[in-house]
């Protein structure tokens, strides 16, 4: 550990008041600025999903907790995703309080999954439990809400330092934390000033995604389209409900960056009977089985985690469920140790799986297996939306099922 930088003396005797003297209990606005004589049991750079759900854990567990929220950004602001959220990521915001219906809001729910494989293999069932589609724009507003009004301050600000300091960490000399939570994206400067390493080569994907009218397809329909061109490779149509759909297109990233219009090109070659739509990209970490998420007191979330699945992209459950795992061990002795062992806890079997399949699947004829053995089998198709979409893992079940499907319907097995 290293020194506490000039000036430090007058900030540790600031930083003695008590408690009901050095924070209010109420949500400060974005923007307003924040004493920088307090030392904060925690502090959360990125309010989004992960960053949100970390803070209100984190009070959760000690309601008397000094957390403060720092984003670059002011908020409501738009965010580059899909806007799925599944219903494990509404569970666990449920539970520290969130007010699920006022969360989703002005949406509806999404009851069936419409799958179509590289090769044509469609299969389209009923989710056990609808899932939501909420813009970030909404769904991101909220969440900081309910996270102030749990008792979090928020400031908007860019980090750009951290340094290690006797028991904490100093951000920017402007904030001193005992912990430190990294939710600050796929381009996380908490990921770099704690020398996490980066996201491996041929774990990265980019994706374009807009929103444009819902009409050309089926109501409470989420639809993924496939394709062998540039495998893996799909294109999603997420219904909000409002009548706008989220539309978009993503490829893992194999040597040079694909361009806008290779990409939109792409989008509009799967989705045929897509309207005009703006689009924008962004890049996508993809998880690799084992995540770094952090040293000492400094915790990585989300997408700074690289938690993203690298078979469907999806992130926003691995989001809130590494925010509140990383919220909650903040406050421990041991926050690091704590964290991993949780996160291992909850994902360890589930990332190996996915790291494993995603390996597999670059033999787009095991897709399309699997697209078929979930049309013929309603638990084979459960078994592979837990895996894609929540903490499921590869089962016997599933293995099974697939091998039946493989000696009823032989294909040709070339890549």
């Amino acid at each position: 550990m290293g020194q506490k930088p000039a000036g430090a003396g007058a900030w540790d005797r600031a930083c003695r008041r008590p408690r009901a003297m050095a924070v209010r209990r109420r949500c400060r606005p974005v923007g307003t600025l924040m004493p920088t004589n307090i030392e904060w049991d925690v502090v959360v750079v990125g309010a989004g999903p992960a960053g949100s759900t970390a803070a209100l854990a984190a009070m959760r567990a000690n309601p008397a907790a000094r957390v403060l929220l720092l984003d670059s950004a002011s908020f409501p602001r738009d965010k580059i995703c899909g806007d799925g959220v599944a219903p494990h990521a509404l569970d666990i915001l449920a539970g520290l309080g969130v007010d699920i219906a006022a969360l989703t809001a002005g949406t509806a729910a999404v009851h069936q999954l419409r799958l179509t494989s590289p090769r044509g293999a469609t299969a389209a069932r009923r989710f056990i439990r609808p899932a939501s589609v909420v813009p970030r724009a909404l769904l991101d507003a909220r969440l900081v809400q309910a996270a102030c009004a749990a008792g979090a301050h928020l400031r908007q600000h860019r980090v750009r330092t951290l340094t290690p300091v006797n028991g904490g960490v100093d951000i920017d000399g402007v904030a001193y934390a005992r912990t430190v939570i990294g939710a600050d994206g796929a381009e996380s400067v908490i990921r770099r000033q704690c020398g996490a390493n980066r996201a491996r080569a041929g774990t990265v994907a980019i994706a374009l995604r807009g929103y444009t009218n819902a009409q050309p397809w089926p109501a409470g329909e989420q639809r993924l389209v496939m394709t062998t061109a540039h495998w893996p490779a799909y294109a999603w149509v997420f219904p909000v409900g409002d009548g706008t759909a989220n539309v978009g297109y993503g490829e893992l990233i194999r040597g040079e960056t694909p361009t806008r219009a290779h990409l939109t090109e792409r989008l509009h070659r799967l989705l045929p009977d897509c309207p005009p739509l703006a689009l924008r990209g962004h890049k996508l970490p993809l998880s690799t089985g084992r995540p770094e998420v952090g040293h000492g007191r400094v915790l990585l979330a989300g997408d700074a985690a690289s938690l993203i699945n690298p078979l469907t992209g999806e992130g926003i459950y691995y989001a809130v469920l590494s925010g509140f795992l990383a919220g909650t061990a903040a406050l421990t002795a041991d926050p690091g140790d704590r964290y991993r062992r949780a996160l291992r806890h909850h994902l360890g079997t589930h990332l190996r799986h996915t790291d494993a399949v995603a390996r597999l699947i670059r033999a787009p004829w095991l897709v399309d297996l699997a697209t078929t053995t979930a049309r013929d089998h309603q638990r084979a198709f459960d078994n592979l939306v837990e895996i894609g979409l929540g903490a499921g893992t590869v089962s016997p079940a599933l293995v099974t099922a697939m091998l039946a499907t493989l000696v009823r319907h032989p294909r040709r097995r070339d890549t």
